[in-house]
């Protein structure tokens, strides 16, 4: 859906009112498409931690050009501060000393990112105090980016230096358009080692994913996504929507399997598919979710025990069912779809907002147990451009695409770029993380 507003802004009347109003500015974002380089200019490396080095390695490895002096009026695409040598708040200067003189210097759609370590993985009291305060500097630095630029923070594990290249080619890259004041975290759970990923244009080549909810919206996308990344995708729908559902997947030279996933056999039937068809699935993206609104006062039964079934209790017996026949393959990736109204609230929303925030729950709860590099995360979407946000009222949708860092809506493809980078063979260290796909929205920050 168009963005009216965002049009208005680049007329010579709308550039007069947003200048002397000081209204919302919202940049076009730069968006990857299949061929780009990663990143179109120059990355910049600070910072003297034990993880500066490995981003210069990555950085070759991703063939992004990087730097570690500045020359005076050139113009930058990206920032990437190593903090892991920070251990006592004292130090924390060393941040402006880096930022502040570079910020003006950075092109439109930047990105800048600080690394850390786990504050909770810290021994020394002073230097956990130090690496929290890192959120804050990053949280803040992200509302104040300008142009399309975003801010984020990376905690990375020790042994887990060698495992960044999927991480910065995200974040570093304009596939991370919508995401902005986030932390991740790298090696704190699970594995440290990254697999090695043999085409790095077709990273999931061989893979076989499992995408619900695919006939339509966002999970059409994270399908479309994912098989241009190498994939065979098996979409999954409800039967109503079977027609949709093949014509997708038919063009993606997928398959489809159209089944309620709350049917009470609906695991046993997704799992006996896989194990008959495929012999097993490396990424599971549970994506289908309905809204069932209504005041808590006004909810009656079936909207309440509707949504939690589809959106956390299906997803939650569907990995259990493939996990216990051994269906996920070694290095493989189960990814939840939460929600901002999972970590915010909504008004009308108590039964979609605990589904959403059970979603974390779901991520949290089985991390620490997975094994052979089978990794769990989760993506929370905020306001994005989609039918169902088409059809909500003008005011509430306007209030929704500016109330964020980005001042706008994000796009179908922002979500699947965010799953894609989880369902990386190369993101076997990323594990555990939620990641809001928001814009950096006000709501919940």
């Amino acid at each position: 859906m168009s963005d009216r507003y965002q049009a208005f802004t680049k007329t010579p009347v709308g550039k007069l009112l947003v200048k002397n109003l000081g209204l919302p500015d919202p940049v076009e974002l730069d968006r990857w498409s299949e061929g780009d380089p990663l990143v179109q200019g120059t990355v910049v490396i600070g910072g003297e931690g034990r993880l500066a080095d490995a981003v210069a390695t990555s950085c070759q490895a991703l063939d992004i050009s990087a730097v570690r002096t500045t020359s005076q009026g050139e113009k930058y695409k990206a920032l990437v501060f190593d903090a892991s040598g920070l251990t006592d708040p004292t130090q924390l200067v060393a941040l402006t000393e880096f930022f502040t003189p570079l910020l003006r210097s950075l092109e439109k759609c930047s990105r800048m990112i600080v690394l850390g370590t786990p504050p909770e993985l810290c021994k020394d009291n002073n230097e956990r105090i130090t690496q929290r305060a890192l959120e804050g500097f990053v949280r803040s630095l992200g509302k104040e980016a300008v142009k399309g630029g975003t801010a984020q923070l990376v905690y990375v594990a020790e042994g887990a230096e060698g495992s960044l290249d999927s991480t910065l080619g995200f974040l570093l890259s304009p596939k991370s358009a919508y995401v902005s004041g986030q932390v991740v975290r790298v090696g704190a759970v699970g594995s440290k080692k990254a697999q090695p990923i043999a085409d790095a244009a077709k990273p999931l080549a061989g893979k076989v994913a499992i995408v619900t909810g695919a006939s339509r919206g966002i999970g059409e996308q994270i399908a479309r996504v994912l098989q241009r990344d190498g994939a065979k995708v098996l979409g999954i729908d409800v039967p109503q929507a079977a027609d949709e559902l093949v014509a997708v997947t038919t063009e993606l030279e997928g398959d489809h399997l159209a089944l309620d996933i709350t049917g009470k056999d609906a695991p046993q039937r997704i799992a006996q598919y896989v194990k008959d068809t495929y012999g097993g699935v490396d990424v599971v993206v549970h994506n289908a979710g309905i809204t069932r609104d209504k005041k808590l006062a006004n909810m009656s039964e079936d909207r309440w025990t509707s949504t939690i079934n589809v959106n956390l209790v299906a997803p939650q017996k569907i990995t259990a069912e493939l996990l216990e026949q051994g269906l996920i393959n070694d290095n493989g990736r189960v990814i939840g779809v939460s929600s901002i109204a999972g970590i915010a609230g909504n008004m009308g929303q108590t039964n979609y907002a605990a589904s959403k925030a059970g979603v974390i729950g779901f991520v949290d709860s089985l991390a620490k147990d997975l094994k052979k590099g089978v990794t769990v995360n989760a993506v929370a979407p905020g306001f994005i451009e989609t039918k169902m946000t088409a059809a909500v009222p003008l005011a509430t949708r306007e209030v929704g695409r500016r109330l964020n860092s980005l001042s706008q809506g994000g796009q179908p493809e922002d979500v699947a770029e965010t799953i894609a980078w989880y369902a990386s063979p190369g993101s076997t260290a990323v594990n555990g993380n939620v990641v809001r796909v928001c814009g950096q929205m006000m709501l919940g920050a």
